[in-house]
């Protein structure tokens, strides 16, 4: 095992396999010379050249379009979104090229292409640059949604996502690049659509994601202080959702809290919630509760950011909600 930070593992995914695939390439923003926004391309321009770590023009509608276009003749592009935010001038690209053409074509295209970056708030980035986008895609059929927390994830399911048919969205995070894990030495690949159970526990499922995983591990420490025993499950893969793992959980602890970085109305901790109260329903002994951001756009003003960002301290107080709550 070598210890990593998500950057490096993230690195090591996409190095592994265009060693291995001389059909994957990388584009976006400063992905070559640059070394990337946030080194995660580091030092892949010097290993393969110009033609397969491909820097764009800050054009991401038109560097979408060209990933799309190489995945349809046969490539496996990985597209660098400096931040999921400027991915919004290419949604035309992304829902109705790469997440359709498969269907349009009655199969006679495949479209192997992942879009990665980091997304949801950073630190005092303000409103156009802290928006938590993968519920967004979430809503559309044709597309894998992927949410890291750790470096073994990170690398593990980044492997898979390119060796996919599909279009994948991966979502990252701007401050948990520099996060360490402890990562296997020898290769290995994640399934997309499994959860992971971070941290098991009897009392109260605690369903999250991406930035939200930290905070629900503190969340559940804390708790552990009060005896109220939380099981962690990281989704991982936001679609396809990963029921059987959640729903196991909810039948066993009879309650459940969402903690996630994203707005509270519609989206994934929506769908969750309702997938809960749909298929386990007799099972619940309490409401299910959600830990998110505010239903404000994102301030820019440090002490106000805080104050909309899922913290452990708030989340600790929904697990104590619904731990105690009684019919």
């Amino acid at each position: 095992m070598t210890v990593l930070q998500i950057r490096e593992a993230l690195r090591a995914a996409i190095d592994e396999e265009m060693a291995r695939d001389d059909r994957v390439f990388v584009m976006g923003e400063e992905v070559g010379h640059y070394d990337g926004a946030y080194k995660v391309t580091e030092g892949l321009l010097a290993k393969y050249g110009e033609q397969r770590v491909v820097d764009t023009p800050i054009a991401e509608a038109g560097f979408a379009g060209v990933g799309i276009g190489a995945a349809m003749a046969g490539l496996r592009p990985i597209v660098e979104f400096m931040t999921f935010n400027f991915s919004a001038v290419a949604f035309d690209q992304i829902l109705n090229n790469a997440a359709k053409l498969r269907q349009l074509s009655n199969g006679q295209f495949t479209l192997p292409i992942v879009f990665r970056g980091p997304n949801a708030a950073a630190h005092m980035l303000s409103s156009t640059h802290s928006q938590a986008f993968e519920s967004f895609y979430c809503g559309f059929p044709g597309v894998k949604v992927i949410s890291v927390a750790t470096p073994y994830d990170a690398k593990g399911l980044l492997k898979s996502a390119i060796r996919d048919d599909n279009p994948v969205l991966f979502f990252e995070s701007e401050v948990m690049y520099s996060v360490k894990g402890e990562v296997p030495d020898e290769e290995y690949l994640i399934p997309i659509g499994k959860a992971d159970i971070k941290r098991p526990g009897e009392g109260i499922t605690v369903i999250t994601w991406g930035q939200g995983v930290p905070v629900a591990l503190a969340a559940a420490e804390l708790a552990a202080r009060d005896g109220l025993d939380c099981e962690v499950i990281d989704l991982r893969t936001l679609r396809p959702l990963d029921d059987e793992a959640v729903l196991a959980s909810v039948r066993k602890t009879n309650r459940a809290v969402l903690v996630y970085h994203g707005w509270p109305y519609g989206g994934t901790g929506a769908e969750v919630s309702d997938r809960i109260q749909r298929l386990a329903f007799d099972h619940l002994d309490a409401p299910i509760e959600r830990v998110c951001y505010d239903d404000v756009n994102m301030p820019y003003a440090e002490n106000l950011e805080q104050l909309v960002i899922p913290s452990p301290e708030r989340a600790l107080e929904v697990i104590r909600k619904v731990a105690y709550y009684r019919i």
